[in-house]
C-alpha cells in the first residue's frame, strides 16, 4: 500500500493531556454515548478525543439515575471527558467539585453551544456567552472546582449576526483559566443552516493565542478537516455531524493528520474509508448490539438505533418499504435479517461522504425575557434555570 506523506499534526495539549491526532468527537445528545464513542474509537484506533454527551449540572448533582448512566465510562477509555451543561454558577461548581472528588473523568469540557429551544430560552447554551459577568462567573468555579482536570469550553459565534459574541467569550476564557476552546463557526440562529464561518475560527485563533483553539463545522471529511486547520490555523478540530453514520471516519481522519493521504485509511477488521454496504451493515448490527449491552435490554437497545438506520443507508440504493422495515425493528435478530435482504455488495455510493444531520437555519433564537437588554446583566439567573435531565 503506497501512501504519501506529509509531516504528521502536532498534538493538541488538553492540559496534561496530549491528543494526537487533534481530533475530538463532538458531543450529541443521544448520539455520543458510549456505544457510539467505542466505535469511533476502534476505527480510529484509540487515538482523538472523544466527548460524553451532554450532561445537565443539576441532574448530576442531584445524581439523577439516568445521568449516572450517562457518565459511565469504557475501561478503554482515557481520557474520560464529559461535557457540562449549567447555567447557575453554584450548580456548575457543585458537579465539577463532584467529578474533581469522586474522579468520574478526566477532563470537562462546558457546553455553550447547543442552540436548541429548552436550553435557550433557560440562558443556557448559545445564548449565555451574551451574558458576559455570568459567563465569567461560571467559568471561574468550573475552573476553580476541577483542581488538576483541565476545562475547556464549546461555544458558537453568537447569537445572531446582531449579537456576536465569540471574541469576548474567547478573551474571558483565557483569563478565567480555560485549557481550550472550540468555535462552532454558526450563531444559535443558523442552527446546522447555511455554511460555517470558518474565518470566524481563524480570527479566534489571532484573539487568543495562549491556549489551543479547535475548529467546528462543516467537516465531512477528512480532507475537510486538513482544510480548516490549514485556512484557520486552528489547532484541531471537533466532528459532529459528519461521522452521524459514519464512525469509520475517524479512521480516515488518523491517517490524514499522519500524513497518510492515499485514502486507504482502515478501521478495524480491515474495513475501509469506503465501506461496502456488507461492511455498513455488520457495523449497524455492532452498533445496535452495543446499545443493547450498554442500556442492559437488547429490544431497548434496538429501538435506539434506530434513529442512525437513514445515516447509515444514506446513498444507498434501498427501497423505501425497506428502509421503513428498518427503522422500526425491535430486536437484533428482525435488524440482522432485514439487512441481508439487501444487495450488500454495492460499493460506497457517490456523493454520500457529504451533508447528513440537521440542516435547519436562520431560527428566531428562544430567549429570556429582557436577555439582550443589558449584555453584562446576569439577574434572574438561579438553579431554577438549570435543566434538570441530560443528553439533550
Amino acid at each position: 500500500m503506497s501512501t504519501t506523506v506529509l509531516a504528521p499534526a502536532a498534538p493538541l495539549a488538553i492540559g496534561p493531556h496530549a491528543v494526537q491526532p487533534p481530533v475530538v468527537l463532538a458531543p450529541m445528545a443521544g448520539i455520543t454515548n458510549a456505544p457510539f464513542r467505542t466505535l469511533c474509537r476502534e476505527f480510529s484506533g484509540g487515538k482523538g478525543l472523544f466527548v460524553s454527551e451532554m450532561i445537565t449540572t443539576r441532574a448530576l448533582v442531584e445524581r439523577n439515575e439516568k445521568t449516572m448512566q450517562l457518565i459511565r465510562f469504557d475501561a478503554t477509555e482515557q481520557p474520560r471527558s464529559i461535557q457540562l451543561y449549567g447555567v447557575d454558577p453554584a450548580t456548575v461548581g457543585k458537579a465539577v467539585r463532584m467529578i474533581a472528588e469522586e474522579d468520574l473523568a478526566d477532563h470537562i469540557d462546558l457546553n455553550f453551544g447547543c442552540p436548541v429551544p429548552k436550553v435557550t430560552r433557560k440562558g443556557g447554551g448559545s445564548a449565555l456567552p451574551y451574558k458576559r459577568n455570568l459567563l465569567r462567573a461560571i467559568l471561574r468555579e468550573a475552573v476553580s472546582g476541577a483542581g488538576d482536570l483541565p476545562v475547556t469550553m464549546k461555544m458558537r459565534k453568537g447569537i445572531d449576526d446582531d449579537h456576536i459574541t465569540f471574541l469576548d467569550a474567547g478573551r474571558i476564557a483565557v483569563e478565567e483559566g480555560v485549557t481550550a476552546i472550540a468555535l462552532h463557526g454558526r450563531t444559535a440562529a443558523q442552527h446546522y443552516g447555511g455554511t460555517a464561518d470558518w474565518d470566524a475560527i481563524a480570527r479566534l485563533k489571532e484573539h487568543v493565542p495562549e491556549i489551543p483553539v479547535l475548529g467546528n463545522g462543516d467537516i465531512w471529511s477528512a480532507e475537510d478537516a486538513l482544510r480548516m486547520v490549514r485556512e484557520t490555523g486552528c489547532d484541531g478540530v471537533v466532528v459532529g455531524r459528519g461521522c452521524l453514520g459514519r464512525p469509520w471516519l475517524f479512521a480516515d481522519l488518523v491517517a490524514a493528520f499522519e500524513g497518510r493521504t492515499d485514502g486507504r485509511a482502515e478501521g478495524p477488521d480491515g474495513h475501509g474509508v469506503r465501506p461496502t454496504l456488507r461492511e455498513v451493515a455488520a457495523v449497524m448490527v455492532r452498533h445496535a448490539t452495543l446499545l443493547g449491552e450498554w442500556i442492559g435490554d437488547e429490544a431497548r437497545g434496538v429501538i435506539d438505533f434506530r434513529k442512525h438506520v437513514a445515516w447509515y443507508l444514506k446513498g444507498f440504493a434501498v427501497g423505501s418499504d425497506m428502509r421503513k422495515r428498518l427503522a422500526i425493528t425491535s430486536s437484533l435478530a428482525e435488524l440482522s435479517e432485514g439487512l441481508a435482504e439487501l444487495d450488500l455488495d454495492q460499493a460506497w455510493p457517490t456523493g454520500a461522504d457529504g451533508p447528513r444531520g440537521r440542516t435547519s437555519g436562520n431560527n428566531r433564537v428562544v430567549l429570556p425575557d429582557g436577555w439582550l437588554k443589558d449584555p453584562y446583566d446576569c439577574a434572574g439567573i438561579s438553579e431554577d434555570a438549570e435543566l434538570d435531565t441530560s443528553g439533550g
